[in-house]
């Protein structure tokens, strides 16, 4: 996953802070938006998490500080609910013209019902999810309502969570101007509503009036012991997770543009003008990254080659093993591999080699689950050397390397 930082004009001219997360690949399928929570920011832990776990799926996935939050122009007074609302439309639009036009909108809380509104808006977008939503706007003036008597056409300081927040009264009356339930019922998409039943903040009941006004398809998924901000890292992951798995449902699985192979076992492909180190490999039915760590310059975005090295060798090792146990009918349960490749000194190796030098050394660890003897577990050790990839890389190997 590769995180990309935008600035976004929104159309009052403020510049809105962004990230495009992006698959490992860097190919996404398709593009979502996720609007942050009353008062929060991209930099939310949760919505980090909801929205690296969607790159999982595939999505591109952009996060923004709504104006006068986090790390965007403008005041926080001016971040009032219609405003929220351009600002998503602003990214979108964004996104739209440099990239490819955002189909998932997701929302966590009140940015929930930005998206649903944002939604009926935008015909491109093909499905919403909402986490811990309100079902009418105005609800998050009991947030300040104690202090709401206080407001009159000057602007006043507000205590938000613990937070001073300077909002005036037109901010306070932009909550009573949004009829939310009659927008979800002529919504007519796709709609997935997740909601903690011990949400202190926003009540279960929101959750309810929302899905009784959607027309299907609409799920609702519970939250359990969650808490209104998914402060629990696993809670987070989760509603990444659902609503990549939802989200299937409405958006085909896009099929790979496959390399040809020409006839070869599988090709490997860089883009060097593009992809710095990162090469996409393919056979003829699957496709993977390989990459270089960060440390020697690569993106880390998939395996070192020695890496694929050791899983080949790794891979074949179980196979071989599973299938001698299999034929001796022994209680071989499961099988585990550890392998590290490094380059040693024969001296330090205590190999001849007629002249000192430095030698490929691989170093294999075999863990064996099950009823075995101590006998058994030798022969399978003597085994697991004798799997067609370790004696490939054991033996002397003949290339015969062309130009076509």
């Amino acid at each position: 996953m590769k995180s990309q930082k935008l600035k976004i004009e929104n159309r009052k001219g403020l510049v809105l802070n962004a990230y495009l997360e992006l698959p490992a690949n860097q190919k996404p399928n398709y593009y979502a938006i996720f609007a942050h929570c009353f008062t929060c920011s991209s930099n939310l832990n949760a919505v980090k998490h909801v929205s690296r776990a969607l790159t999982n799926d595939g999505f591109a996935v952009v996060r923004f500080d709504f104006t006068g939050l986090g790390r965007s122009e403008g005041e926080f007074s001016d971040s009032h609910f219609s405003a929220n609302v351009e600002d998503l439309l602003d990214v979108h639009a964004y996104i739209s013209e440099h990239y490819y036009s955002p189909t998932l909108l997701v929302g966590h809380s009140l940015g929930g019902a930005a998206v649903l509104v944002a939604a009926s808006k935008l015909k491109e977008v093909k499905a919403v999810a909402t986490v811990g939503a309100p079902s009418t706007v105005d609800h998050v003036k009991h947030l300040f309502s104690h202090q709401i008597n206080e407001i009159d056409d000057q602007e006043v300081e507000v205590n938000i969570g613990g937070r001073p927040f300077v909002i005036n009264n037109d901010f306070v009356k932009e909550f009573d101007n949004t009829d939310l339930p009659k927008i979800v019922k002529e919504l007519r998409k796709p709609l997935l509503i997740m909601h903690s039943p011990f949400d202190k903040i926003v009540g279960i009941e929101n959750a309810k009036e929302l899905y009784l006004q959607a027309h299907h398809p609409k799920s609702f998924v519970t939250l359990d012991d969650a808490d209104h901000l998914l402060t629990d890292e696993k809670d987070s992951k989760y509603v990444g997770e659902v609503i990549g798995t939802w989200a299937k449902r409405y958006f085909p699985k896009e099929e790979n543009v496959m390399l040809d192979t020409e006839g070869e076992q599988l090709v490997g492909h860089l883009n060097i003008k593009e992809d710095n180190f990162t090469t996409t490999i393919q056979t003829k039915n699957h496709t993977f990254i390989a990459d270089e760590p960060k440390s020697v310059g690569g993106e880390d975005f998939g395996p070192s080659p020695y890496e694929y090295l050791n899983a080949a060798l790794a891979a074949c090792t179980v196979m071989t093993l599973k299938l001698y146990a299999e034929r001796k009918k022994w209680d071989l349960e499961e099988v585990f591999v550890y392998i590290s490749h490094s380059r040693k000194h024969s001296e330090d190796l205590k190999v001849k080699t007629g002249k000192s030098k430095y030698l490929d050394h691989i170093n294999k660890k075999l863990k064996f689950v099950g009823d075995l003897t101590t006998e058994q577990k030798e022969r399978l050790k003597e085994i697991a050397s004798r799997c067609p990839v370790h004696k490939t890389i054991a033996s002397e190997v003949v290339f015969d390397t062309q130009i076509i």
